[in-house]
């Protein structure tokens, strides 16, 4: 089962709940077989696998991804992980701009508000 959480402080963040709807759909079809249930990616994600690469990370708050502006998810997204030794494909011939910034709203829906909120200081 799929949790949304839908923060009360959310009206003031970057998105809206229907990004965050449109958004979950888009997830469901092309993020989770590797980012997982509530994007929470794999356990040992900074541990380079048996293959060379780095595992899919947590994208619910709980990894690195809030370190991230949103120009740069938006272009790991669009041009895959390669640059960061992984494996995720490019989605720039499957995804429109406006589809990766409602999956992108739908994992940061996952971040509590210390998190969103560090993350909203580095994007200023």
């Amino acid at each position: 089962m799929l949790i949304y959480v839908y923060n009360s402080n959310d009206n003031e963040r970057w998105y809206k709940k229907e990004n965050v709807i449109a958004g979950k759909k888009i997830y469901l079809e092309n993020c989770i077989s590797c980012h997982k249930i509530n994007a929470q990616g794999i356990s040992k994600w900074k541990k380079i696998n048996k293959n060379g690469h780095y595992p899919p990370p947590p994208l619910n708050g709980s990894a690195h991804s809030w370190h991230h502006s949103l120009v740069s998810l938006k272009n790991i997204i669009s041009d895959g992980g390669k640059s960061y030794d992984g494996l995720m494909p490019s989605f720039k011939n499957t995804l429109n701009e406006n589809e990766i910034k409602n999956v992108i709203s739908y994992f940061q829906s996952f971040w509590n508000n210390e998190i969103y909120n560090l993350w909203q200081k580095n994007e200023k």
